[in-house]
């Protein structure tokens, strides 16, 4: 685990995504800032359309027109990378910085080998020969445990399972020895035992690599298993980010309570896990204040008119009027 006292890798300063359509634009990440030190695994998690991958999207520099960042700064070992060309972040993307999709058909050319694949990313972005770079993809697809991988390199992604394709996109995610990986859903589209496995690896490569990861997931054992901090995403904001341990077992936002309440725990006996009721709003009919407050229990005045930014509440920051320093106003 990374100590606090390393400067960040990855540092988000109040980023905003906008999407603008016919009838107004769509602010879909609001204010985000985080940062990520070198080593560290950042767990994202929230619902669908919470604008987690959205966040991870914009930083790689891979936003979906419209879509467009409409406000801060991503900096990438104190270099802002946000307002870059298509070409100079296409070297920062691989290079710098790698990727690990949901899906690992999507990240595979399906006409070319997976070898040369990793042995062209490889070269393009590290200066080895041909022979140099056949030598450390093979390391690399043994590394992310891919039996036989003197032999299997030649093969296509059609001939491996799942599990294995994206054992095979974590390496081409590494051949580059990127400082920073950003990992979308990487264990949604797998089994139980294969997500453990994957997970497992992606920490053992954090360890030896001191690769920072951003891990974004709606799946909360993924991130308690993974992550050295947490951040929760609702409605495009962070609700609540701190250690993972703090944030699983001491939530102070009352989403966070509620998605924490929602997980089964081995060994309770209960009739039915709690829920939060409502759906979260859409991009256009966001409340004013604060975007929880038509499903909060804890709801008061002040949350229906002003929103609130992060703020101290005990181990972590959550943002909720419930930790203003001035109680008086709160409830005044």
């Amino acid at each position: 685990m990374s100590t606090p006292q390393s400067a960040p890798l990855l540092e988000v300063r109040h980023l905003r995504v906008e999407f603008p359509t016919r009838r107004g634009v769509l602010t879909a990440v609001d204010d985000i800032n985080l940062t990520i030190a070198p080593g560290e695994v950042l767990g994202v998690v929230g619902e669908s359309g919470a604008g987690k991958s959205l966040t991870g999207a914009a930083i790689i520099g891979l936003l979906e027109p419209p879509g467009r960042i409409a406000a801060g700064e991503i900096l990438l070992n104190g270099r802002r990378i946000d307002n870059l060309s298509y070409e100079e972040m296409r070297k920062v993307r691989g290079r710098e910085i790698g990727a690990i999709f949901q899906d690992p058909l999507t990240s595979l050319n399906p006409l070319y080998s997976i070898g040369r694949q990793i042995i062209e990313t490889i070269m393009t972005h590290l200066p080895v020969t041909e022979s140099e770079a056949r030598d450390r993809a093979i390391a690399l697809l043994n590394e992310v445990g891919i039996p036989a991988a003197e032999k299997r390199i030649d093969h296509y992604p059609h001939q491996f399972s799942g599990g294995m394709r994206q054992r095979v996109v974590i390496s081409l995610a590494l051949a580059a020895q990127p400082k920073l990986i950003i990992a979308d859903e990487p264990t949604t589209a797998l089994d139980v035992s294969i997500q453990a496995q994957i997970i497992s690896l992606l920490k053992k490569l954090c360890r030896e690599h001191g690769t920072a990861v951003m891990l974004v997931t709606h799946d909360m054992g993924v991130i308690a298993e993974t992550a050295d901090r947490v951040a929760v995403m609702y409605s495009g904001r962070i609700a609540e980010i701190g250690p993972v341990h703090d944030v699983i077992h001491n939530p102070q936002h009352p989403y966070t309570v509620g998605l924490m309440g929602s997980i089964p725990s081995i060994g309770q006996d209960v009739e039915r896990l709690p829920q939060i009721e409502g759906a979260m709003p859409r991009l256009n009919a966001i409340p004013q204040g604060c975007a929880f407050n038509p499903r909060c229990t804890k709801v008061f005045d002040r949350c229906r008119t002003e929103r609130p930014d992060l703020m101290d509440a005990g181990a972590t920051r959550a943002s909720c009027w419930l930790h203003a320093k001035n109680k008086e106003a709160v409830h005044g």
